[in-house]
């Protein structure tokens, strides 16, 4: 287990791991929650190197019609890959990734502002993708989310609602009989968007 500064929602600088069934743990006189699984939801903080491929490609996307939903590098085993996601209100198809891909591929080799090798990779944000910049809660205010929680809340570990929008302090929705409720971000594993096939 691993214990979250309740205030601030982040780790201290050093993880203590607990064996234990108790949901809380004191320490240093504060009482402080143990989250089992996902930590506490954070809006995305671009890194220097993903910040620096948003800039470089997001006049391409505008160009091309396209949403840039999102930029990540992460290494997974021995490689780096750089993951573009883009969408459009038609729905992003194979198509578009390749068209995508070229003038991107074609900036990034001209500027190189990455150092090592990496496999770029340009796809569809997905029918249900993961909010994760304030930028998405604007775009997506008034759509049906589904947030899952670290542990239950209100005896609900994860419900759907209409989003109403967010802030640092948390996530607001309409519930389905109209109440209105804000979460905060220390309690939500994750928001997607929700669609009822």
């Amino acid at each position: 287990m691993m214990i979250v500064d309740p205030k601030t929602g982040t780790l201290p600088v050093f993880s203590i791991y607990i064996e234990t069934n108790r949901e809380t743990i004191t320490f240093q006189g504060k009482e402080s929650p143990i989250y089992r699984g996902k930590l506490p939801m954070k809006f995305k903080k671009f890194g220097g190197t993903e910040q620096k491929v948003y800039d470089l490609i997001r006049p391409i996307t505008d160009e091309l019609g396209y949403y840039l939903w999102d930029v990540c590098y992460e290494k997974e085993g021995a490689m780096w890959y750089l993951r573009v996601f883009i969408d459009q209100d038609e729905g992003i198809t194979i198509a578009d990734c390749e068209r995508a891909n070229a003038p991107i591929s074609d900036i990034l080799d001209e500027k190189d502002p990455i150092a090592q090798s990496y496999m770029l990779e340009v796809g569809s944000a997905g029918l249900e993708r993961e909010l994760v910049k304030e930028e998405h809660f604007e775009v997506c205010q008034g759509d049906t989310v589904r947030i899952r929680f670290i542990r239950a809340v209100d005896g609900e570990k994860e419900i759907v609602a209409q989003l109403k929008g967010a802030d640092r302090e948390g996530v607001s929705v309409i519930l389905e009989g109209g109440e209105e409720k804000k979460y905060p971000l220390g309690d939500i594993a994750f928001v997607k968007l929700y669609l009822d096939f």
